[in-house]
């Protein structure tokens, strides 16, 4: 049937199984946003209609990170596309399927420095896992299908459409193609075909699982890291917890990999790297056999490559085979889906026991630091877990306050941890919180979040207002930007500059003007006061908690140095 492509979009995207969009229309898009007035979309999509578009990109972003679906954004061409560069950037250091759907101006100006015209395709090119610019009327259909794809298959990640604004106005022939059948339609299936480096996932080498057996039963003290491949493979948590429990050994964790194992286990060690535990990062510099399961081995991981895991021999299992030495130096490896390697691992593995590496690598756990007379960060994180039951989603921006949720809330499983791990983000908690509770209405969201970070996109409070969403902020209020005066305190001979936040604006009476509840919390006791009237109100809140300007993170490995080289203890 001939429609015009605006509504193909649409079609498209109730092929897929959207039914949210965050965004925020513009000139070029008009077409788009129309069509969702003209034939009832509206009505079978939600649309999200935030404050910035950048809220938009993380709030698409942490609905795909905490359900597993694709999370998409639209937005206009120029600044509002370059407004996406973050949240694009954000989920392809992740690993999250995000499909981002710009127009672009007119094709005849196209290239001509047009009003708000931008090459987003190219700006974008290094940071997703493909995108288009659709000028043919005739191949936007298949582009859509092709892009979800590529978006959800493999190692999962962002997608970028955009759109000529005359082709949106164009028709084209439509037919309505079920997803199970996109393989076999003839130009999308071709089209697949061409695309297949990012959507056929390799089956493992049955080799390598054998080698990998045969490394397990010669080991005495062996080490599993998780990273957030486990979490982004579908399955693969459940046949992970049946791995760790056989082998009986201790488990570390990036802080991507946060849910795997939960953190209460007791084969868990925490989190690992800069500011990872004692117990990791010396079973890292002692074991003899370091399996690390969709991880990249980053320098916040790997603090000194060379002298990483030194007594170990290290095998690496990941999906993508760009990772396998990229960072650290591997003994073997296993290209595959974490799910399907853990499979088949576990179809043979032995149970296995270390009464004795176990009690070694436990006798380091640490004691959180207690200071009297103030609110401490790990009775903020006790206090969420205690209320919630240890069953919130937790959204986090980037500092001290991220580290502090990774150490102190006991995650149980995936999605339950929305963080930017990988870009470092700030700015990103409020949108991505926003985004999770849009897509798990049923679950309590808690936004952990810093005054700095709060600060950068605390306009979407509007957004929360408008549609009812119930997330709770809670703000770790230093007064200054607490990882960077860290630094500066340890590294930079404590001179704090530009870090100290003084100035507005009063977070409580900043929640109140856009029609929000606010609390002030002192002391642990009115924090959790705080706290329970929020979760029981069902609405929005914003708590500020008052905490120590010097409180800091430990422990702390300084950059490039061994893991065991604790700055602070």
């Amino acid at each position: 049937m001939r429609m015009k492509c605006s509504q193909i979009l649409m079609e498209c995207l109730l092929e897929q199984g959207v039914d949210t969009v965050f965004g925020y229309p513009g000139g070029t898009i008009l077409n788009i946003y129309d069509e969702m007035e003209l034939h009832g979309y509206k009505n079978k999509i939600r649309h999200i209609l935030t404050a910035h578009e950048q809220g938009a990109s993380h709030a698409a972003d942490g609905y795909a990170r905490s359900t597993g679906k694709v999370g998409v954004c639209f937005a206009t061409s120029g600044p509002g596309a370059t407004n996406l560069t973050t949240g694009i950037a954000t989920a392809y250091y992740d690993s999250s399927p995000v499909v981002f759907i710009t127009c672009n101006v007119v094709e005849s100006l196209i290239g001509k420095d047009s009003f708000q015209e931008v090459d987003i395709t190219g700006i974008s090119m290094p940071i997703t896992k493909c995108n288009y610019l659709v000028k043919d009327p005739d191949q936007l259909a298949d582009v859509v299908r092709e892009a979800f794809a590529i978006a959800r298959s493999g190692r999962p990640g962002p997608v970028l459409i955009d759109i000529a604004k005359n082709v949106t106005a164009s028709e084209a022939d439509y037919e309505p193609l079920p997803v199970s059948e996109h393989g076999r339609h003839g130009r999308l299936g071709a089209m697949l075909r061409r695309s297949s480096h990012d959507l056929k996932t390799p089956e493992p080498d049955y080799g390598d699982i054998e080698k990998l057996l045969s490394m397990i039963e010669e080991a005495k003290r062996p080490l599993i890291l998780v990273g957030g491949g486990v979490i982004r493979s579908k399955g693969a948590v459940p046949e992970f917890r049946r791995f760790f429990e056989r082998l009986g050994a201790p488990v570390a964790s990036t802080i991507m990999g946060g849910g795997a194992c939960p953190g209460n286990h007791p084969l868990f060690t925490g989190m690992i790297g800069m500011h990872g535990s004692h117990a990791s990062n010396i079973a890292s510099s002692q074991c003899d056999l370091l399996i690390a399961i969709g991880c990249r081995f980053s320098d916040r991981v790997a603090t000194d490559p060379a002298t990483f895991a030194s007594q170990a021999k290290i095998v690496h299992i990941d999906i993508d085979r760009a990772e396998i030495d990229k960072n650290v130096q591997t003994d073997h490896h296993i290209i595959g889906d974490a799910r399907r390697v853990l499979e088949l691992l576990n179809e043979k593995l032995p149970a296995h026991d270390y009464p004795e590496w176990k009690e070694f690598v436990f006798s380091h756990k640490e004691v959180p630091f207690v200071q009297d007379g103030i609110l401490h960060p790990h009775e903020i994180l006790e206090t969420i877990s205690d209320v919630t039951d240890g069953q919130a989603i937790i959204a986090t921006d980037v500092g001290q306050h991220q580290m502090w949720s990774a150490q102190y809330y006991h995650f149980s499983r995936p999605g339950q941890l929305v963080t930017s791990g990988g870009f470092g983000t700030m700015g990103f908690g409020l949108g991505a919180a926003m985004g999770a509770k849009v897509g798990n209405p049923d679950q309590t969201v808690v936004l952990c979040t810093g005054d700095g970070c709060f600060r950068m996109n605390c306009h979407e409070l509007a957004t929360v207002e408008h549609y009812h969403i119930p997330v709770i902020i809670v703000i770790f209020d230093n007064g200054t930007l607490g990882m960077v005066r860290q630094w500066q305190h340890l590294i930079y001979g404590e001179r704090y500059s530009q870090t100290d936040l003084d100035r507005g604006p009063d977070f409580v009476k900043l929640a109140e003007a856009y029609g929000l509840r606010g609390a002030r919390a002192k002391t642990q006791a009115e924090f959790e006061a705080a706290l329970r009237t929020a979760v029981n109100s069902g609405e929005a809140w914003v708590i500020d908690c008052a905490i120590d300007k010097d409180a800091m993170v430990h422990p702390m490995v300084p950059g490039g140095a061994p893991a065991t080289e604790f700055l602070l203890d």
